[in-house]
């Protein structure tokens, strides 16, 4: 049937609802929440069957759910009301939550239910929670209801008894306020983990007020002052709390006019470099030490190398880490290399946050892409062993690229990637994909792929050839798997041979044409994204950086406003 997305951004939830829809068959078309005479006018020339709201922060107009079916994804329980829901499941340690479609009515989040999902709440983020838990209950609830509207057209009866929620208000910062003299490590987290994502808790550091992101705990044997910074490692700082302390990894300045969000080191660089380094070995046990962005381990013949990335962004510090990490990884004895990513991102490539920080974004952005570039290098020369890229959670532009440079790549199902770069401003690309993606390829060009705007699940990519197999259903499934696949291909006795195979290409592509080339071609058109007269780059990442609302959907996703016929 046809089906208008109405939602606020094509956010990872919308992208997945629309791989999920369009795989079954139908037709759908997405209009930005702009203003209601727009919804309106989308509603009038797409005609749809049923209007899906992803996410929304407003009322969809009366005009639309009076005439056409409007189902709304609620991030709750059946009963659950508000516009806080899963910041106060998180801050009320709730055990089980769920997500509700739920038909738009005059009153907010009332309406007839059409289908409800629910799920083991992990002690994670909002942010975690709501990429993994509540889409996939939200891809298994929107199914079932669509499937409910065309088989009957009528919501099911829910009796009273399964209406565990309640209307909650809009959690405001005096709900998430810290009292770093009394709360304990455990209430720090559950209060920063509440407003991941969007909008942070309210507090100081460094007497300037700002926001406060992306905290982990660590254990302590000597007791500090509650609330005092007292250490850093790589951009996060350690905060001491009444019986312990957490990292905080990101923060957004609240002093400062258009601030964004950024790594806490470079928020506060100053203040930052006074304080005490605490490094930790790449490879010390995950058991003995706390918070750290790169974690090296080895079990039987399979190395494996974990980077969970903040939103999967590598800034050139980042880059330049993870490459000596690579580095590192290969000079151990195991013969597979297992890159794991993190569980909500394997990477999406450059970081525009830290880019748009500088005092030269075009200089940054040079750092950052040659950074990433001598990341993939490492990982194409690496002839002496088998490299395994295992995607536990999504990937997109350079990061979809920097996948490619391993032997092969793993997705879990669910996994969305964006293997382009032209939504942000027309961005060439690099980290070698005219040299990747051709050898992958199972059909079609390599221009068909960069030119696709649109996100590729799992299945597509692997019909493309960019992913190699596809299993497990959640993170922590696919990382188990995923671990037994490479200790079965390490005892593999073909291995010695398929790396004999791997060395002989190798040679045989560089002869034919050495990887400078391709990264001197590629960064010549990168330059001129980066310097030339077109603004178009540093425009889409400044909008992107600063949460600038969009004034218009893009004609790629919004298929009602193509010119041409009129629909029948």
């Amino acid at each position: 049937m046809r089906i208008l997305f109405l939602t606020r951004s094509f956010n990872g939830l919308a992208q997945r609802l629309y791989l999920e829809l369009t795989a079954l068959g139908h037709e759908v078309s997405v209009e930005f929440d702009i203003a209601d005479a727009v919804t309106i006018e989308a509603v009038a020339l797409f005609r749809p069957a049923l209007v899906v709201a992803p996410f929304l922060k407003r009322a969809i107009p009366e005009a639309v759910w009076r005439h056409t079916v409007c189902l709304v994804v609620h991030p709750g329980i059946v009963g659950d009301r508000g516009p806080s829901a899963l910041d106060w499941a998180i801050a009320d340690g709730e055990h089980e939550w769920g997500v509700t479609v739920l038909q738009a009515t005059a009153e907010m989040d009332a309406g007839p239910v059409w289908a409800a999902e629910t799920f083991a709440m992990r002690e994670a983020s909002k942010s975690s929670l709501y990429r993994n838990e509540v889409t996939e209950s939200a891809a298994r609830a929107v199914v079932a209801a669509i499937q409910r509207f065309a088989d009957v057209g009528t919501p099911p009866a829910i009796a009273a008894t399964a209406r565990r929620g309640r209307w909650r208000p809009l959690m405001r910062q005096a709900d998430r306020r810290i009292d770093w003299q009394r709360d304990d490590t455990q209430t720090v987290l559950r209060k920063i983990r509440a407003a991941d994502g969007s909008p942070g808790v309210l507090d100081e550091l460094f007497g300037v007020p700002c926001h406060l992101f992306d905290a982990h705990p660590e254990g302590l044997t000597e007791r500090h002052a509650p609330g005092s910074v007292i250490g850093r490692r790589h951009e996060a700082v350690l905060r001491a709390t009444a019986d312990g302390a957490v990292w905080i990894g990101h923060v957004r300045r609240a002093n400062q006019d258009g601030s964004f969000k950024l790594p806490t080191a470079l928020a506060f660089p100053t203040e930052a470099a006074a304080l005490p380094e605490s490094p930790v070995a790449i490879d010390a046990p995950a058991a003995t030490t706390g918070w750290r962005e790169i974690r090296y381990e080895a079990a039987g013949d399979v190395g494996t190398l974990h980077f969970p990335f903040y939103n999967g962004a590598m800034s050139t510090a980042q880059c330049e880490r993870l490459t000596a990490a690579v580095r590192y990884a290969l000079a151990q004895p195991p013969r597979v290399l297992l890159l794991l990513g993190g569980p909500d991102f394997w990477a999406n490539g450059i970081h525009l946050n830290v880019i748009e920080a500088a005092d030269s974004p075009a200089d940054q952005s040079w750092r950052n892409i040659n950074a990433i570039d001598d990341l993939a290098r490492t990982l194409i020369e690496a002839t002496d062993r088998i490299v395994i890229a295992a995607m536990q959670g999504n990937a997109g532009a350079g990061g979809v690229f920097m996948a490619l440079a391993a032997d092969e790549v793993w997705a879990r199902h669910g996994v969305v990637l964006n293997p382009h770069y032209k939504n942000m401003g027309n961005l060439y690309g690099s980290e070698y994909w005219t040299y990747l993606l051709p050898r992958r390829l199972k059909s079609g060009v390599p221009g068909d792929v960069m030119s696709h705007r649109l996100p590729v699940s799992a299945s597509q990519a692997a019909r493309w050839g960019l992913v190699d197999v596809i299993f497990g259903d959640s993170p922590a499934d696919f990382v188990a798997l995923a671990r037994a696949r490479a200790q079965a291909l390490a005892c593999d006795s073909a291995l010695p041979e398929r790396l004999r195979q791997k060395q002989r290409r190798r040679q045989d592509d560089e002869a034919g044409k050495p990887l400078a080339a391709y990264r001197d071609e590629e960064l010549a058109c990168m330059r001129r994204n980066f310097y030339g007269f077109d603004p178009s780059y540093h425009i889409a990442r400044s909008n992107f950086v600063r949460r600038v609302a969009p004034s218009w959907t893009p004609r790629h996703l919004a298929i009602h406003r193509r010119v041409g016929p009129a629909w029948p």
